[in-house]
């Protein structure tokens, strides 16, 4: 199933059912008094966040979600019976925006949390019937009151995956590769830019149960704050995570400036979020098996002359990849005590 994290539906609530006009008719009580029960309610329309779901893929498949109505009301004072409330199950995550006449766009709820629930649309109350409408002075109503009215609302569903950690790179920098190292996460993964054209997402257990979700966020090129390349499409993902694991490849590094690709991604981000390029960051090499030995010295020597804090690691083999996982945790640990 291909990745989806946007969709446009349109949701409509139940009409509330219709009193009743009636009137107590048996052999011995040729005219009795009125005794229309009231209509039932209208069903609701109920988004409920679920970490069941990965995608929004079934709302490119239906447009269009509809409550039930209320049933009317009948004779001998029986009253309609209320209808069950549509409820919509959604990714964690997912962002519901009403879309206007105008197609202007209001932000109607952010569901962060498994089971977090949001009512979007009323369903419709049900009317009195007309035994609700005796008095002293009207004996006999011959009416009875309508159901309510239903609500109907144009929504934009959008989806931004929740992880703790954002894993970032320029295309074939091994993101997948090394996501697929340290979880059970198995991306697809090939010697070529834009292998990952969706978020994977990995989880990471220790020994006491603690566990984190590291997001592998598709490869970004310069421009993607423009939307160049995969662009604002992958960007959004990257806001809710709680830091960044920035990875460039050693084949892809410039002797003079090495390290001009995590510049370069911090422009991006800056551009896009400005508060995004101010997260805390891993920096990491990978791909160090790629080098000779004298190669991965110089790039340690010219790390920590430049005060830069650099991971270097092989995905492939799983050099340096424990102390990588392991610097991740402590900042998990530090962020979830903060």
């Amino acid at each position: 199933m291909r990745f989806v994290d946007e969709a446009r539906i349109t949701v409509r609530s139940g009409k509330g059912g219709h009193g009743c006009v009636s009137f107590r008719r048996e052999a011995h009580v040729p005219k009795g008094g009125p005794d229309g029960g009231d209509g039932g309610k209208g069903g609701d329309v109920i988004f409920r966040a679920s970490d069941k779901l990965l995608t929004l893929y079934d709302f490119r498949l239906k447009r269009l979600y509809e409550a039930k109505n209320g049933q009317p009301g009948m004779g001998k004072q029986r009253f309609g019976r209320n209808a069950e409330d549509l409820i919509i199950d959604v990714p964690v995550g997912t962002l519901l925006y009403e879309i206007d006449e105008e197609g202007n766009e209001s932000l109607l709820a952010d569901l962060t949390d498994a089971d977090m629930q949001v009512a979007v649309c009323k369903g419709g109350r049900g009317g009195f019937g007309n035994e609700r409408f005796k008095s002293s002075t009207m004996r006999t109503p011959r009416f009875a009151q309508p159901g309510g009215e239903n609500e109907e609302r144009t929504l934009r569903l959008e989806l931004k995956i929740l992880a703790d950690a954002g894993l970032l790179g320029l295309p074939n920098a091994g993101k997948s590769t090394f996501i697929s190292t340290i979880s059970a996460a198995r991306p697809k993964i090939a010697p070529y830019p834009f292998t990952t054209l969706t978020p994977n997402l990995g989880v990471l257990i220790n020994d006491v149960g603690d566990h984190f979700v590291v997001a592998d966020i598709p490869g970004l090129i310069e421009g993607a704050h423009e939307g160049q390349g995969l662009g604002h499409t992958f960007l959004k993902h990257v806001e809710r995570t709680r830091f960044l694991v920035h990875i460039l490849s050693a084949e892809d590094l410039d002797v003079e400036s090495p390290w001009e690709g995590f510049d370069m991604l911090n422009d991006e981000l800056a551009r896009y979020n400005d508060e995004l390029a101010h997260r805390h960051q891993l920096a990491v090499i990978n791909k160090i098996d790629l080098l000779s030995e004298d190669d991965l010295a110089a790039l340690r020597q010219r790390a920590e002359d430049d005060g830069r804090k650099v991971f270097f690691i092989s995905a492939l083999n799983g050099d340096g990849v424990e102390g990588l996982v392991n610097e991740m945790w402590r900042l998990y640990h530090t962020d979830t005590e903060s």
